[in-house]
């Protein structure tokens, strides 16, 4: 790099960003310490919960896959998207930070609707679904 490329900085202030870092690490784990993990019981074959759902975080496959197998494929195929976004031909660097510029609209609408497909999905999974995987209303 040419030194007018160089960015100036303070090591200052990244020391208080490690410090900074170094105190909420350790806050949560004497929080996690401290509070238990809200767990089921332990798992028993012989009583399993109906409905048994994912964690909440992957509940949004979970429903996805409900609807048809495979649409795992699908997504397999958004992961990947994403993964090789970077590489895709077309896409350029950005020479200044933006935001939703328009050369990456595309981009930009794909992984907005992508978000609220998953917020969508999540929602149905838990608080739609009742035994057997049924569709009930929540009140």
């Amino acid at each position: 790099m040419r030194p007018e490329e160089y960015v100036k900085s303070s090591p200052y202030f990244f020391r208080r960003i490690k410090l900074a870092l170094v105190l909420v690490v350790a806050a949560l784990l004497g929080l996690a310490a401290l509070f238990p993990a809200p767990l089921q019981v332990p798992a028993d074959i012989s009583r399993v919960p109906n409905p048994s759902k994912s964690a909440w975080f992957l509940l949004w496959m979970q429903e996805l896959v409900s609807y048809s197998g495979t649409l795992i494929y699908l997504i397999l195929a958004l992961g990947l998207f994403f993964f090789l976004l970077p590489f895709l031909p077309g896409t350029e660097a950005s020479t200044r930070a933006r935001w939703f510029p328009r050369d990456q609209m595309a981009v930009n609408l794909l992984t907005l609707a992508a978000f609220v497909a998953i917020v969508l999905l999540t929602g149905v999974a838990l608080f739609f679904r009742g035994e057997n995987w049924a569709f009930v209303l929540p009140f």
